[in-house]
């Protein structure tokens, strides 16, 4: 059986989608832009907004019972391939080894003009 997970910490869904789905000991979250839910706004750099969307991300997870370190599997949009590095910085503070699998990729635009868009898949204990 599948439940929504909607934090009002994070980002309201703007379209068809639910932020997140937990299904058994398994979540799922959709593509989380870098957005700041109380402001509206997202930053000007790829720090700035990676920073973001892992803390949308995290606010998510939370309200699902589950952490960063329940992550197993990443999804990394990026508007341009160059910005890999930088936004590597900041995702490699947040989790922790062993890191999970992860795909990165640049498209030919994300939502809102944003540089970064990440979607994550946990695992319960």
């Amino acid at each position: 059986m599948k439940e929504k997970i909607q934090s009002v910490k994070a980002p309201a869904e703007i379209s068809a989608y639910s932020n997140a789905i937990r299904c058994g000991n398994r979540i799922f979250v959709s593509g989380q832009l870098p957005v700041d839910p109380a402001t509206g706004q997202m930053g000007n750099t790829i720090q700035e907004q990676t920073r973001q969307v892992i803390e949308n991300i995290r606010n998510i997870l939370a309200d699902a019972g589950a952490t960063l370190d329940n992550v197993v599997k990443t999804t990394v949009l990026l508007q341009e391939m160059y910005l890999f590095s930088e936004m590597n910085a900041v995702y490699a503070e947040a989790f922790s080894e062993p890191y999970p699998a992860r795909t990165s990729m640049a498209v030919k635009e994300l939502p809102q003009s944003a540089l970064v868009a990440l979607d994550v898949e946990a695992v319960l204990d």
